[in-house]
């Protein structure tokens, strides 16, 4: 299966998601803050990053940025996961370079449903 980073600082959406994403047989790379998840995108290379909006340091929409200006990730598909459900922050999650937007809560179908199209 898949290779996923999740960007998570809050532990019990982390937990939640790893739980889900293990079950589907897939492994989980986990960072808590936008440069972290950055820094690890580029040495690891997943095939797909889940990445939180709020973060402590750089949002997730900035961390976004900063991974599609580095060649050898900047195709790698990044989906936003966040509780940012009002209207417009679809859209700013993708203008900022995010091919999907998951809000939170997510069901465990949708989570699963929306990582096997992004690896497919």
């Amino acid at each position: 299966m898949g290779r996923i980073l999740y960007i998570e600082d809050n532990q019990q959406n982390m937990r939640l998601v790893r739980k889900i994403l293990k079950h589907a047989g897939h492994e989980v790379l986990e960072e808590e803050t936008g440069l972290a998840g950055v820094t690890r995108a580029d040495h690891d290379r997943p095939d797909l990053i889940l990445m939180d909006v709020n973060l402590p340091d750089i949002d997730g929409l900035e961390a976004t940025a900063r991974i599609r200006e580095i060649p050898h990730i900047m195709r790698t598909p990044i989906i936003a996961l966040t509780a940012n459900a009002m209207v417009g922050d679809r859209e700013k999650a993708l203008e900022a370079g995010c091919d999907g937007y998951l809000p939170k809560p997510v069901s465990r179908a949708d989570l699963v449903a929306v990582v096997e199209e992004y690896l497919a």
